[in-house]
């Protein structure tokens, strides 16, 4: 049930994203709000982190302001402004990969340190790494791959990210704008 819902609001998402009528700054709200939203519950309700919740919540509304600055950049094509829309899941999955290499919820001796390496599984949130730390100090690195992919993203997201706030700082009229709906007619 929960995957059909999913699939139906990607669907009324990129139905509001065909439709010319909306504004482009609805839209970009419409595309980005519910897997942030999702992401404030867990991190709110399931989790027990009010605070880590709010921080998100600022960091979307930084974003939001980067992505329709982004948008509205009158010299930039249209390849580019949209590559966001990628690097930025992108880099989110990479990340998960990479913090979750060593699985350290499984029973001890099941995670893939203790099964490959002989050590115990060790990760961090930022700079994402995850390595598995042997009795004798060294270390073996786990997704290698998914770290270098984590950086592409990231680095090209903050890149991208930064030309919109760049666009919204020198011309404030731009955010305003990208909510306005235009008429065809």
């Amino acid at each position: 049930m929960t995957g059909f819902v999913v699939i139906l609001g990607w669907a009324v998402a990129l139905y509001l994203l065909a439709l010319s009528g909306i504004a482009p700054g609805i839209k970009v709200l419409v595309l980005t709000a519910p897997p942030v939203g999702a992401v404030m519950w867990l991190l709110g309700t399931v989790f027990g982190k009010p605070f880590a919740a709010v921080a998100v919540a600022a960091v979307f509304v930084v974003v939001l302001i980067a992505l329709n600055g982004l948008l509205a950049h009158p010299r930039l094509p249209t390849w580019t402004k949209m590559t966001v829309f990628g690097t930025v899941p992108g880099a989110a999955l990479a990340w998960l990969l990479v913090v979750t290499a060593d699985d350290t919820l499984k029973d001890p001796g099941e995670d893939p340190c203790s099964l490959r390496y002989g050590g115990v599984g060790v990760s961090k949130a930022f700079p994402p790494q995850a390595y598995c730390l042997h009795e004798g100090g060294g270390a073996d690195n786990l997704a290698s791959g998914a770290q270098f992919v984590f950086w592409v993203c990231f680095v090209s997201s903050v890149l991208l990210l930064a030309v919109g706030l760049w666009e919204v700082a020198r011309d404030p009229k731009v955010l305003v704008r990208q909510f306005r709906t235009t008429s065809t007619r």
